[in-house]
């Protein structure tokens, strides 16, 4: 879905972005490489997070032993540290992504919404 801030000259009667625009940055070939870049990214991201997870879940349920050792002379296991290590490694993709957005896909949107009408 595209989502382009309203311009006087891109404005409906009824408050709403013209089709016309929201068609030519759709066609446009930089908003199709910025969808391709951002798909790319987030579906490495995910994968990322999946792999983490999956492999904390299947730790958890073929070798719950590993889990169990305590850290040193304590009572904490070691299970304690990965699983916060999960929840840090989501938390730190978000941020990444977050980040990424700011900086470079924000200012390519802006870029393409800013253009004059053709």
């Amino acid at each position: 879905m595209i989502t382009l801030p309203p311009t006087e000259s891109g404005m409906g009667e009824s408050g709403m972005v013209d089709s016309e625009r929201l068609a030519r940055v759709a066609a446009d070939p930089r908003y199709r490489a910025l969808v391709r870049q951002r798909g790319r990214f987030t579906w490495t991201l995910t994968a990322i997070m999946l792999a983490a997870y999956l492999a904390f879940i299947l730790l958890i349920a073929f070798d719950k032993s590993a889990l169990a050792r305590p850290i040193g002379a304590g009572v904490t296991s070691i299970g304690i540290p990965i699983g916060l290590g999960v929840i840090l490694l989501a938390i730190g993709l978000t941020g990444l992504y977050v980040r990424r957005a700011n900086r470079d896909y924000d200012a390519m949107v802006e870029a393409l919404a800013a253009e004059p009408e053709a």
